[in-house]
């Protein structure tokens, strides 16, 4: 009788063991969700036409007030191909951007007011160094380190702001 008891006690035992490794496991495997779903920043589709006429398009969100702007994609672990943040100012400017607290490493592209790609620069991860537009710009777009040379996207190239009208 008493190896039943203990049968029984062990059986419960690795249950529960399981039950709780099984919940850990499906905790674990929900963490890694796209960063960019979280963000309750306005969301948009926009294209980047290339010279020869292409037009590649990147889900961005909006960074638009101060402090959507100091924070970016500041502790953000998974940025998707395809997906950026668009930083927009009021009037044209030079801008400096660091990577404090950004795990994921960047490429920004600083815009002037008609959509035109000035520049386009790689960031490091975790760096305080600034990085700093050459010339007055309206906005910079962030994306995953070596989006726009995967897409053959340069100087010269047209972001089409028209729906930010």
């Amino acid at each position: 009788m008493n190896s039943k008891l203990t049968y029984n006690k062990i059986f419960r035992k690795a249950v529960i063991a399981c039950l709780i490794l099984l919940f850990l496991f499906a905790t674990l495997c929900t963490c890694k969700k796209d960063d960019t779903q979280n963000s309750k920043l306005e969301k948009i589709n926009l294209n980047i036409k290339k010279s020869d006429g292409t037009v590649v398009p990147v889900k961005t969100e909006l960074a638009k007030t101060r402090e959507e702007q100091a924070k970016g994609f500041m502790h953000r672990k998974n940025i998707p191909s395809g997906t950026g943040m668009l930083f927009i100012y009021t009037k044209d400017t030079k801008l400096a951007f660091w990577m404090k607290n950004t795990p994921t490493p960047l490429s920004i592209a600083f815009i002037d007011s008609t959509g035109k790609i000035r520049e386009i620069f790689d960031m490091t991860p975790f760096s305080t160094a600034s990085i700093k537009s050459t010339y007055s710009v309206r906005y910079a777009l962030e994306v995953p380190k070596g989006w726009f040379a995967e897409n053959d996207i340069t100087c010269g190239d047209i972001l089409d702001i028209s729906k930010l009208k």
